[in-house]
């Protein structure tokens, strides 16, 4: 499976407290408009943890419906036991995902050694009747997996990659150094994706897709065609609002965003709290300063 490219981590529009599955039909579409790998439904940034599980469900089926075949539907599927991750990948696969993204397991921080890590991949690589990607993202699990830890899971034929959503560059290039070649690495950062792909990344599943999906692309072309000046100088200018969508204002300033670039932003499901008003002067700001 060819995982390069550019992903979204698609947010989850709510009305009401209920996701609002004609606004995320009609957000699929819009994207699929554009050169987008494909999408990642059940991501951090799509509110996973708030979801319910007949709600992951059925997002994952709705979006299915809006992705045609020769595009990548990813589902997130991680959960705090092995035998729940199972279940959650078995259902995302039955409602159509190409490939599950596991999230590290949290909980038991403190006894997710490197040996309990390969154990729960292991055994959700076994069980998955579809292609598993491992998700290290510190800064919600407190976790880091180490390039050791991936390698040693990338020799199991049913995990084919890795998102690392830390920004650490040098860690990225270890992991590249220690995996076999038909193993993917995709960043979670797009403030960190040129120098990412410089040194192996084969793309990104970044929050600033959702928003921006044509210029995401752009940069990933840029730098897969060697014009490095270029890419460079697009980078500087997508940074500023990829760090506001995410780390500046985060998922409420995302679907801020999505709304001020004509797509179904939604509200966020508490106790998550809407964006301030001055979140939205500034990301109006920061995207018309990319796009025009």
């Amino acid at each position: 499976m060819d995982l390069s490219g550019i992903y979204p981590p698609i947010a989850t529009p709510f009305k009401n407290d209920e996701v609002d599955y004609a606004g995320l039909a009609h957000n699929v579409k819009r994207w699929m408009g554009t050169g987008l790998r494909g999408l990642l439904a059940l991501g951090s940034n799509g509110e996973a943890a708030s979801v319910d599980e007949d709600e992951a469900e059925r997002i994952v089926a709705t979006v299915r419906e809006g992705v045609p075949r020769d595009r990548v539907l990813l589902a997130g599927t991680g959960r705090q036991s092995t035998r729940a991750a199972i279940a959650a990948t078995r259902r995302a696969a039955k409602a159509g995902a190409d490939a599950v993204l596991v999230l590290t397991p949290f909980y038991f921080k403190a006894q997710m050694t490197p040996d309990a890590l390969t154990d729960h991949y292991r055994a959700i690589a076994d069980a998955s009747p579809v292609p598993v990607l491992l998700y290290n993202f510190t800064n919600v699990t407190g976790l880091n997996m180490a390039p050791d830890t991936v390698a040693a899971l990338s020799a199991h034929p049913n995990i084919i990659g890795l998102k690392d959503s830390n920004g650490d560059i040098a860690q990225v290039a270890g992991v590249v150094a220690r995996v076999p070649a038909g193993f993917t690495v995709l960043v979670g950062s797009a403030a960190t994706l040129y120098p990412a792909m410089t040194v192996g990344a084969a793309g990104g599943i970044v929050a600033v897709a959702n928003v921006v999906p044509d210029v995401c692309v752009k940069l990933f072309d840029l730098v897969r065609a060697g014009q490095h000046d270029a890419a460079r100088a697009l980078q500087r200018r997508l940074t500023p609002l990829a760090h506001a969508v995410t780390g500046g204002y985060s998922i409420a300033g995302l679907k801020v965003a999505m709304e001020i670039a004509g797509y179904v932003g939604g509200e966020v499901r508490r106790p998550l709290r809407p964006a301030k008003a001055e979140a939205r002067d500034t990301l109006r700001r920061l995207y018309d300063e990319l796009v025009n």
